[in-house]
């Protein structure tokens, strides 16, 4: 295991403006500071900024939390992120509706299997954005007639995002909860 680059800065060692952001952070919906938000503290301002954006992303639109989740699970596989993958698997497993054998099939790169219209079209959108950097008119189109120009922004945003935390968290190299096996196989490469 590589070691963190972005060590837990101790709350007796934060100073003022750290710990107004961890006790935000604390006491909204995430409940602890952990993930990304372990080293984005020590950029107090950009952490508070993102915090409120994934706040307002994850518990704030208008999309239903399989599609949520679906764009968290597709850019988490689409960045190898595997922590963003350990937290978000076990979210979209005990909180939605989304079949496990869709959710395996993102994490090894298969096909997926047959699913709700809504949620197909979330997984074509995401997959096209993430690989192409925009979605084909067909997925726009089906984002569009079902959520609105306000849908498409938020999908995007959720993508985009969840694509800066995996990066954040890949780069500090923070750890999976002690003994947890990586959950992503290795991505092919070509």
């Amino acid at each position: 295991m590589q070691e963190p680059r972005f060590p837990r800065i101790p709350s007796e060692q934060m100073d003022p403006r750290q710990q107004e952001v961890a006790a935000s952070i604390a006491s909204g919906p995430r409940g602890e500071v952990k993930g990304p938000f372990l080293a984005l503290l020590h950029h107090p301002d950009l952490a508070d900024h993102l915090q409120q954006l994934g706040e307002h992303l994850r518990f704030g639109t208008g999309l239903p939390p399989e599609l949520i989740e679906l764009a968290v699970l597709i850019t988490a596989r689409h960045w190898d992120c595997q922590y963003e993958w350990f937290a978000h698997q076990r979210i979209a497993l005990n909180t939605t509706a989304l079949d496990p054998a869709v959710i395996d099939a993102i994490a090894h790169g298969k096909p997926l299997p047959g699913m709700p219209d809504e949620q197909r079209a979330a997984c074509d959108f995401c997959t096209e954005l993430l690989r192409a950097g925009e979605p084909g008119q067909r997925a726009y189109d089906a984002i569009l007639h079902r959520y609105g120009r306000r849908g498409v922004l938020d999908l995007l945003a959720l993508c985009g995002y969840y694509g800066l935390l995996a990066m954040v968290l890949n780069t500090a190299r923070i750890p999976l909860p002690d003994g947890t096996p990586a959950p992503l196989p290795p991505k092919r490469r070509p």
